[in-house]
């Protein structure tokens, strides 16, 4: 995952905490965040690229099972549903350069896509 980014990348995995840097920071959060999830399914929307190819944004929605996460929020029920949207930068050589995730969560039996999402 880190191999994806510029060596100075960022990434702002939410809006009010200080973004991972570098590769290693980067590395280090993605070890971290995934470390309890099982059953991931993941789906990404249509990308909308700028048309020098240096900007996106995607939408993602996932459903997953992380009973650590569920347990530090109290919930009973260690299913999840997080939607989201990616904002990426890229490099002209086309890693990431910065990347700002902005995702809610719910626990609980799984929400799927309502019709037209991801276009």
């Amino acid at each position: 995952m880190a191999a994806l980014f510029t060596e100075g990348a960022t990434y702002a995995s939410h809006p009010l905490q200080a973004p991972h840097r570098g590769c290693d920071g980067i590395r280090a959060y993605w070890s971290q965040a995934t470390a309890h999830q099982e059953d991931l399914d993941l789906r990404f929307g249509k990308p909308v690229v700028s048309a020098d190819r240096r900007h996106a944004a995607v939408e993602w929605w996932a459903t997953i099972r992380d009973g650590y996460w569920a347990a530090r929020q109290g919930a009973e029920d260690d299913r999840l549903t997080l939607p989201g949207c990616l904002v990426l930068r890229f490099s002209v050589d086309g890693l990431c350069e910065e990347l700002r995730e902005y995702w809610n969560v719910g626990f609980g039996v799984p929400a799927h896509p309502s019709e037209g999402w991801g276009g």
